[in-house]
């Protein structure tokens, strides 16, 4: 899989008062809430300091691309990685679709599930379900300190969801600390190819 190819042009640093902010949070709560600032909430468990760097708010812009498609197309994006001090990462995807003038057209796909860290520090379990009614189970590894490739095993869909028989998946922290991410997919009869990819910088965390 290629590097992480950055379109779209995001931002380029981290809001200036991201280590001040969170994800919103319920104090209410009879056991400990997700947090996606390392300096509140519960400690971060010893099996997920390999992921420590995802661990954020992150905002920006992506691109989207297929055959099937009217492409490309810009689309702004959150990404929330959060813990409640158990041995996995709570993982959040929203976008949002936009014009050439950058005015929001409309809501685009939503993702949620989790990133499972192996004892061994380095291979990863990635379960994430699509709004679309696709259910991918993904196993991957840590490349270094600060980048992660995941690849589908198993891909489960309802029966109004589309065709798709896999992902492969590169996230990593770049120069000035933001995130870019490439997914490349293989779906409705199309090989395995590019598909999405963004660069999203730090707004809390």
């Amino acid at each position: 899989m290629s590097e992480p190819l950055i379109t779209g042009g995001g931002p380029s640093h981290a809001a200036p008062d991201s280590p001040q902010r969170n994800r919103p949070r319920f104090d209410d709560l009879p056991v400990p809430d997700d947090t996606a600032n390392l300096r509140e909430g519960p400690n971060l468990h010893d099996q997920c300091v390999g992921l420590l760097p995802l661990i954020g708010v992150w905002r920006g812009l992506g691109e989207v691309d297929y055959p099937t498609i009217q492409g490309p197309r810009t689309f702004g994006q959150q990404i929330v990685f959060a813990h409640d001090g158990r041995p996995f990462l709570y993982y959040e995807s929203r976008s949002w679709l936009l014009g050439p003038d950058g005015d929001v057209l409309r809501p685009a796909a939503r993702e949620t599930g989790f990133w499972r860290p192996q004892p061994d520090g380095r291979e990863i379990e990635v379960l994430i379900t699509h709004a679309t009614g696709i259910a991918e189970v993904f196993y991957g590894k840590a490349r270094d300190l600060r980048s992660w490739e995941i690849e589908t095993d198993a891909v489960m869909r309802t029966a109004s969801a589309k065709e798709v028989t896999s992902s492969h998946r590169l996230y990593g922290i770049v120069d000035g600390g933001d995130l870019a991410y490439v997914d490349e997919r293989a779906m409705v009869g199309q090989p395995r190819q590019p598909h999405l990819s963004a660069l999203l910088s730090r707004i809390a965390g």
